[in-house]
């Protein structure tokens, strides 16, 4: 028997018109809808192997519905139903530039305050629930999102949260996601700060000339780190002066690491709250390769994690791992000489390894991946 996915409909002017005749609405999941809007749509439809997600029903309704499965809104400060991905103006949600101390009161921020109220590992029920199917319907909207993309086309930057803006590291991520991204590949990271904002800021600055790319980052360059009160708020700066529309980047951020502000350059920002969830999608999303800037742990746990993914055929292909730093990589730590090892040796099967210091190299490295 084949399945069929239901029909989201999120907004009142999208509902469905019933059969003619039987009256029947099948197959529809419907999320946030007000129906004392609609009161004699919803009296006059039959409703058969329908799904509510956070709707509010007339007087008599849900009796009507029946088997028709009824999720309720649960009284959290989040939706728990997302029919489609973040992004900075819906994360950053009374965010004003001109005040960074609004930061805190934002509604990102709001959201991390009542994960750390009511704990990282809650053990009321009714949180748990919740954030399990927000994750499951951020999920639902970020494979929606993905299938827009050859899924070689989707190339992934792991790097350390920790590089400040001032960095040159940080300007050789910004170059390598630039150039990428002016290659038709779509850029991911964990869409926090660091290489991962380099990442997005790269995205955003595709299609323009790399004066204008060295502005923004000179921008940026007055609050180098996270922690600095500015680092918000430069980055609104120069998403202003140089606005777009054109490029697409893809951050997957978790409210685990809430301390570590998302990025606004992600246009598009898939967030979470178990990071399992958020590590796993990351990795097995960037089929087109992986390229491994130097990080601390997170950064080495992705490693591990992809070398696995690529030795199963996890999503059927083992993809480039591409490492950036050979100092880094084989002397301060030495994760490649490591995993050339378990190559040689049997433990590891189907990595494609490359090492360099050159972004050019990286880039090739990834555009000649087939």
């Amino acid at each position: 028997m084949k399945h069929y996915p239901y029909i989201d409909v999120s907004r009142i002017e999208d509902l469905p018109s019933p059969s003619v005749g039987t009256k029947l609405v099948v197959h529809y999941a419907f999320q946030y809808i007000d129906f004392n809007q609609i009161p004699e749509y919803a009296e006059q439809v039959n409703f058969v192997d329908c799904v509510f997600m956070g709707c509010e029903l007339i007087p008599g309704m849900e009796e009507r519905l029946g088997a028709n499965l009824i999720l309720p809104r649960m009284g959290m400060i989040y939706h728990v139903f997302n029919n489609s991905l973040y992004h900075a103006e819906s994360l950053y949600d009374g965010f004003d530039p001109a005040r960074p101390e609004t930061f805190s009161s934002c509604f990102d921020s709001r959201v991390y305050a009542d994960y750390l109220e009511r704990g990282k590992k809650s053990a009321d029920l009714r949180v748990t629930i919740a954030r399990s199917l927000h994750d499951h319907s951020m999920s639902d909207a970020l494979q929606d999102f993905l299938s827009r993309y050859n899924a070689h086309d989707v190339v992934g930057i792991m790097g350390g949260h920790f590089l400040k803006r001032t960095d040159e590291r940080y300007r050789q991520v910004v170059m390598t996601s630039k150039v990428l991204t002016e290659k038709g590949k779509l850029m991911v990271s964990g869409g926090g700060p660091g290489a991962m904002e380099a990442t997005h800021l790269g995205a955003w600055m595709a299609g323009r000339t790399k004066e204008e790319t060295e502005d923004a980052i000179a921008m940026l360059a007055s609050a180098p780190s996270y922690q600095d009160p500015g680092w918000l708020s430069t980055a609104f700066h120069v998403r202003k002066k140089y606005s777009q529309t054109r490029f697409r980047s893809l951050g997957i951020p978790t409210w685990l690491y809430g301390h570590e502000p998302a990025t606004p350059f992600a246009t598009h920002i898939a967030k979470f709250f178990e990071n399992s969830i958020r590590e796993d999608s990351i990795l097995s999303i960037a089929q087109g390769g992986i390229i491994f800037f130097p990080g601390s742990a997170g950064t080495l746990q992705e490693v591990f994690q992809d070398a696995a993914q690529n030795h199963y055929l996890t999503c059927g292909v083992a993809s480039p791992m591409v490492f950036v730093g050979k100092d880094f990589y084989t002397r301060e730590v030495p994760v490649y000489p490591l995993l050339q090892s378990f190559v040689e040796q049997g433990y590891y099967k189907n990595l494609l390894l490359s090492i360099t210091d050159s972004a050019k190299e990286a880039i090739e490295s990834i555009l000649s991946f087939a």
